[in-house]
């Protein structure tokens, strides 16, 4: 497995608050790498205070094709993509299917910003509303049955 370093701050309200805004700066990529902030710190959390074992990557091919959390231990191999949008395209399944193409083990979630779930073979695409409360058990049982 490829991996690449990725900095994250360990807080969206600090990376928030010290993020230059300025008229380059369009909130769309500020309001998207605090949402991922966000969604990270939940997976650390959990993954300690939970026990899971997981170790955290973040995975990029060499044709830039990246997916924004890798989750690896014995309860199995999830990849996570967080999309801060209230609608996601065939694109944005994209490096998910990348990422299950050369891991067919793997698990693929994808949260977002609406509000319907979907299902597509190995990928649950899950809103962020249910995604972040229903964490503990998508992180414990990620191949489970369960809905969210």
């Amino acid at each position: 497995m490829v991996q690449h370093p990725k900095f994250y701050y360990f807080d969206a309200g600090v990376y928030r608050t010290l993020r230059p805004k300025g008229p380059l700066d369009p909130a769309e990529e500020i309001d998207g790498a605090a949402l991922e902030t966000l969604v990270l710190q939940d997976i650390r959390a959990l993954n300690a205070q939970l026990g899971l074992g997981y170790e955290l990557y973040y995975w990029r091919t060499q044709d830039q094709k990246e997916v924004d959390f890798i989750l690896y231990g014995e309860r199995g191999l999830l990849a996570i993509e967080v999309k801060r949008s209230s609608r996601f395209r065939d694109a944005d399944l994209a490096h998910l299917k990348a990422f299950l193409e050369d891991y067919p083990q793997a698990k693929g979630l994808l949260f977002y910003g609406g509000d319907k779930p979907y299902e597509f073979g190995e990928i649950r695409v899950l809103p962020l509303a249910a995604a972040l409360p229903g964490l503990p058990a998508l992180l414990e049982r990620p191949g489970g049955p369960q809905g969210t």
